[in-house]
């Protein structure tokens, strides 16, 4: 029932991009500098050949040296190295493109929060209830934690007979949807129920009778004969299940616990509780918890 979060390294992508920034500074001052010792060597070069070894003596186009020519225009080129190397691949190279851009979008976003920010709460909530409409009963189910705590390393964090009895006697016969990491979290398919795994890989195998869809609207779609879906997990299913569903079969486990993975608070504006039933701890369960039944107002 519960997907684990994926975790993702935490890299300073500032310090990275300073790093790499101070790697192509070193690189093009170090090309710079071999310029301007080739130019040293060549010019001298030159001017050898032409005062000392005679090369060319004669020829002097518009009354100069050629050798002054030739320097001349490398010593153009250098200057124009030393120009892009410190003005503009410092100021207006790739860099300063990024940067302008960063800061472009930074104020159009300061904008729409702006603009969010005045529109009143009471008409966003109408657009927010235009846009996603709740499903007819389909039903999220599941068991948290007081702190919407659901699972961790994609396990269960309890045990709870009574609770997996009552999720049998609900899910029997239905479609129960899930994403990938839920589904795996099972040692086999549960009997009696039709499964439908949200996965984004495309070579994903499920064993046969099992549907495989690559999002949560396929699943739904994959559901429509049946009277009564499930979402049965893990978070991110949840998260993005709760503006469509119409029902909410919670059981709320009386205790904290370590977790990764979590459910989303209900929305007491959204949501109204019309059954509860109240299970106290003994020898079969080691925590009290409450059946509580939600539906969306």
């Amino acid at each position: 029932m519960f997907g684990k979060k994926k975790q993702k390294p935490e890299i300073d992508q500032e310090q990275f991009a300073l790093i790499e920034n101070a790697q192509r500074r070193v690189k093009q001052k170090k090309r710079l500098y071999i310029h301007f010792i080739i130019f040293l060597i060549g010019a001298i070069f030159l001017i050898l050949a032409n005062t000392v070894l005679g090369i060319a003596e004669e020829f002097k186009p518009f009354g100069l040296e050629w050798f002054v020519i030739a320097v001349g225009v490398w010593l153009f080129l250098l200057f124009n190295h030393i120009f892009n190397v410190f003005v503009t691949n410092k100021f207006m190279g790739k860099d300063w493109e990024k940067s302008q851009m960063v800061k472009l979008v930074a104020k159009q976003q300061n904008k729409i929060e702006t603009l969010k920010e005045q529109l009143p709460e009471t008409n966003l909530q109408k657009k927010i209830t235009a846009t996603v409409k709740p499903i007819k009963n389909l039903t999220i189910i599941v068991a948290a934690g007081e702190n919407n705590e659901i699972g961790k390393d994609n396990n269960l964090i309890w045990h709870l007979r009574d609770d997996l009895k009552r999720f049998k006697a609900l899910t029997s016969g239905h479609h129960i949807i899930m994403g990938r990491k839920t589904f795996e979290s099972f040692t086999k398919p549960l009997p009696n129920r039709t499964h439908v795994v949200i996965s984004r890989q495309k070579n994903y195998q499920v064993p046969e009778g099992v549907l495989l869809v690559n999002s949560l609207d396929d699943a739904i779609d994959a559901a429509i004969g049946d009277s009564q879906p499930f979402i049965i997990g893990g978070g991110e299913i949840y998260k993005q299940a709760m503006p469509f569903a119409s029902k909410i079969e919670l059981t709320r486990v009386h205790s904290t616990f370590d977790a990764d993975t979590f459910f989303p608070k209900i929305n007491k504006n959204e949501w109204q509780e019309i059954d509860s039933k109240v299970h106290d701890n003994n020898e079969h369960h080691n925590y009290a918890f409450s059946f509580l039944t939600y539906k969306r107002i």
